[in-house]
């Protein structure tokens, strides 16, 4: 296994006269804080990431998140980035939209994280009341999308969405009308088709926003060669050729006969 090393996101504060510790802080918030720390280190598919593992420790709440070096240098190198700038919209999605919701919290709580790592010369991410780590919604624009792919899931109790396996993007869900899917007769699981989607994409950097897709339009999507059907284009081909002039033709082409 790799050499491992680990993620800090140290809380301080109080919830009345009480200061933040592990036996205050709520398993209620820890779920969040959890979640977080996997889109920090693991922001893409997290289906083969390396295991995560969990300790909470006093001072005010450290929350501390083992796993490869690798991921952790890389993150180290993230939050110095974002501590120089002092904005997250260059992040992926994933990261952003976890350190806003950290950013959410300390305002909603005035609590103070301080996020850090193992290294040595290690970078710190300071959180609080008085830092804005909001994505600037300018650089989300509408857009209108085609996904193609394999469908893996259709359906929902509440809301319907499509589960669609793309080699681009990985695996995006798309929420679908219910009306839609009932309405459906071919099963659609486990067959190809095109998608035509809204949602929204960073105008700087063309990413797309996974979580806020739509559906507009199925499109049917056959890749099988039709043998069949080549034959009668070269058959008709043919025929045409058949009637013309090489000379001619080549004449015409090249303006000549003009």
């Amino acid at each position: 296994m790799d050499k491992l090393g680990y993620i800090e996101i140290r809380i301080t504060g109080s919830k009345g006269n009480l200061e933040l510790n592990p036996d205050t802080f709520d398993i209620r918030e820890v779920i969040p804080i959890i979640e977080q720390a996997e889109n920090l280190l693991f922001p893409g598919d997290k289906k083969e990431r390396p295991v995560i593992s969990y300790k909470i420790e006093e001072g005010s709440v450290k929350h501390i998140f083992k796993t490869g070096i690798q991921a952790v240098i890389g993150f180290n190198a993230i939050i110095a980035s974002i501590s120089t700038l002092q904005k997250i919209d260059f992040l992926d999605i994933n990261t952003a939209k976890a350190i806003e919701a950290i950013q959410e919290t300390a305002i909603k709580k005035d609590y103070s994280f301080n996020i850090s790592t193992s290294l040595p010369e290690t970078n710190n991410l300071k959180i609080d009341t008085s830092t804005h780590f909001i994505r600037n919604a300018s650089y989300w624009a509408d857009a209108e999308f085609y996904f193609y792919g394999k469908i893996t899931n259709a359906g929902g109790k509440d809301k319907a969405n499509i589960h669609l396996i793309t080699e681009e993007l990985g695996t995006v869900i798309i929420q679908t009308p219910q009306q839609f899917l009932a309405e459906r007769e071919e099963n659609l699981l486990y067959k190809t088709f095109g998608i035509r989607a809204l949602g929204k994409q960073n105008s700087e950097t063309g990413e797309v926003d996974k979580s806020s897709l739509s559906f507009f339009e199925l499109v049917d999507y056959n890749t099988k060669y039709d043998e069949k059907y080549l034959k009668d284009l070269r058959k008709k081909a043919m025929n045409w050729l058949t009637n013309i002039n090489p000379d001619e033709w080549l004449n015409d082409i090249r303006g000549y006969n003009a």
